[in-house]
Order: C-alpha cells, then structure tokens, then sequence
C-alpha cells in the first residue's frame, strides 16, 4: 500500500488504501462514542492558538472518510480547567515557551494517566527550538527523563485506518531552514500501560495541515490522511 492515495479514485482503489481492519475500528468507535470532539488545549505560557484551520480540515476528513459522528467547532479548553478531564482527545502546540502551572501540570498528569490522549506539535519543526526543549523538559518532569521515546515505524498508529509503511509522513515543512533541515523519519511517545498517552511530533503537521478544508480538491492527494489515523488510534486503542 502506498502513504494515502489520489483524492479521485475508484471504489476498489479506494479500500485499497485502507489498513485492513480500518472500517471496523471506526464503526467500532462510532457506536462506543457518538460524537467526536477536537479538543485544544489552551495554556498560560507560549502561543497554544496557532494553526487555527487545521482542526477544521482534520474534522473534515473524518467525516470524508469515516462513519465518526464528529462535532464540526474545534473545543478550546484552559488545561487548568478539570473540563479537559472528559475529553478523549487533545492538541497542544506552539512555537514558544511551554512552562505549566502547577495546576496545569497536574490536570495533564490525571488525564493522561486517566486514559487521555495528547497529540502535542512542535511548530518550530526542529529538534533543539524552544518549544521542543521546553514541552521536552516539562513531560520529563512529569513522566521521568526517558518516559518520551520513538515509536517504530510499524507502530499500529501508522494502520490505524490508512496504511502509512514507511511510518509518519513528511511534510513539506522540513527542510525549508527553520528548523534543523532534517527530515526525522520518527515519532515520539510516551506510554502508559501499553498504550500511547502522548504522540509528540516535530514535524509540524498543525501547520501543513493549516487551510481551508475546500482547497484539498486541488491536491493530488490529500496530506491530512495521516490525522485521520492519530485521530482513530486514539479512539480505539
């Protein structure tokens, strides 16, 4: 199978580019949750409300290719508020300084451990900015220095609904000199349990993924696929 698939296709092309399995799971997770909410978490330090049309092209996609029953406004929650403790799935990102509060970083700690999933993007896409050290250093403060490791490349999160065989896909964002020219072929996690608790990515997928849903008729094929599966992988795993 190949990483996504043109956005024009025929029915059999189509499954085709599904990872076997992928219907079921999201029937699976639209009959266990009946409405998935995009959930951003909003903290006091950095700048957390970037990439602000990305969430609505992600929702976009799962209701292009899934049966998920989705609300269509993303969900702007303070990660000090215990609201954050009900949600199944959140973003964070930003290209600034991460530096929790207190009660910010024991909300995230009783989430997490709690069943939450994070996925957290660094938009500096590199590995030594400020953002990646700081939000690096505050997950160790909290989970331990080596809690946030790589995930193999034929981790289930890269089938979760399409197949993705060379692990996480690029972005056109990695080699344009702001961060460290290097396209990491890795994602981060940590796990709790067996299970991730938070996906971190350098890649800057916020901001590729960052325009007007309706454009993705022009692409060739639609790069947003790959949040469909961070998305199912978090629902279902």
């Amino acid at each position: 199978m190949t990483e996504g698939a043109p956005l024009a296709m025929t029915d059999s092309e189509w499954h085709d580019t599904l990872a076997p399995g992928a219907e079921a799971r999201a029937i699976a997770f639209g009959r266990a949750r009946p409405e998935f909410h995009f959930t951003r978490l909003q903290y006091t330090s950095g700048d957390w409300d970037v990439d602000q049309r990305m969430p609505a092209n992600l929702l976009n996609s799962l209701i292009e290719y899934t049966s998920v029953d989705v609300s269509t406004r993303e969900r702007v929650l303070a990660l000090a508020d215990p609201a954050v403790l009900d949600a199944r799935f959140c973003y964070l990102a930003g290209h600034k300084l991460v530096q929790f509060t207190a009660k910010e970083r024991a909300i995230l700690e009783q989430y997490l451990a709690g069943g939450g999933f994070l996925f957290a993007d660094d938009c500096n896409h590199d590995i030594d900015g400020l953002f990646a050290k700081s939000f690096e250093t505050e997950i160790g403060g909290i989970f331990g220095a080596t809690a946030l490791r790589k995930i193999p490349n034929d981790h289930p999160i890269y089938r979760a609904f399409f197949s993705f065989e060379k692990g996480p896909p690029a972005t056109g964002l990695e080699l344009n000199g702001w961060g460290d020219d290097i396209v990491h072929d890795y994602l981060k996690a940590v796990e709790i349990g067996g299970r991730i608790a938070i996906l971190y990515s350098n890649k800057d997928y916020g901001c590729e993924w960052d325009y007007d849903f309706r454009n993705k008729r022009f692409l060739a094929e639609d790069n947003t696929k790959f949040g469909v599966n961070i998305v199912l992988h978090a629902m279902t795993a």
